[in-house]
C-alpha cells in the first residue's frame, strides 16, 4: 500500500473541503474548474464518493478540492485528525488500483500521545 498523501486537518479542511496539493497527486490536468469523482473506501470497507474540483491557488499552484462533507459528519473529524490517502492494489480484479482513506485522532494515554483510529 503506498501513500500517496498525508494531512493534520485544519478548521478550513472540515468547513470547506480538504484541499490536496497537485504535487501530492502526480500530474493533474491543467484545466481549473474540472470536475470528477474520486471512489475511496475507508478501514471498514464502506465505500465514499468524493467529489473533486482541480483548482489554483498562486501559492500552491493547482490543488484538488475535495467535498467530503458527508464523510466529515458522519466520521466526527476535527481539528488536528490526521488524514492519510493511501493507493493499494486490488486483490480479486488483478490489476487496477483501491484509494483508501485512514483517519487518526491523537490521544493522551498515560503520558504519551498515541494515534488512534476515528
Amino acid at each position: 500500500m503506498a501513500m500517496v498523501f498525508s494531512k493534520v486537518l485544519t478548521a478550513d479542511d472540515i468547513e470547506n473541503g480538504l484541499s490536496i496539493p497537485g504535487c501530492s497527486l502526480g500530474q493533474l490536468p491543467d484545466q481549473e474548474g474540472l470536475t470528477m469523482s474520486m471512489q475511496v473506501h475507508d478501514r471498514n470497507g464502506q465505500d465514499w464518493t468524493f467529489s473533486c474540483t482541480i483548482k489554483r491557488n498562486d501559492s500552491v499552484g493547482h490543488f484538488l478540492s475535495v467535498g467530503w462533507n458527508k464523510f466529515v459528519r458522519e466520521r466526527d473529524l476535527r481539528v488536528d485528525d490526521k488524514v492519510t490517502i493511501h493507493e493499494e492494489a486490488m486483490k480479486k480484479q488483478g490489476s487496477g488500483t483501491w484509494i483508501k482513506v485512514e483517519v487518526k485522532r491523537k490521544i493522551r494515554l498515560f503520558g504519551e500521545d498515541i494515534w488512534a483510529d476515528v
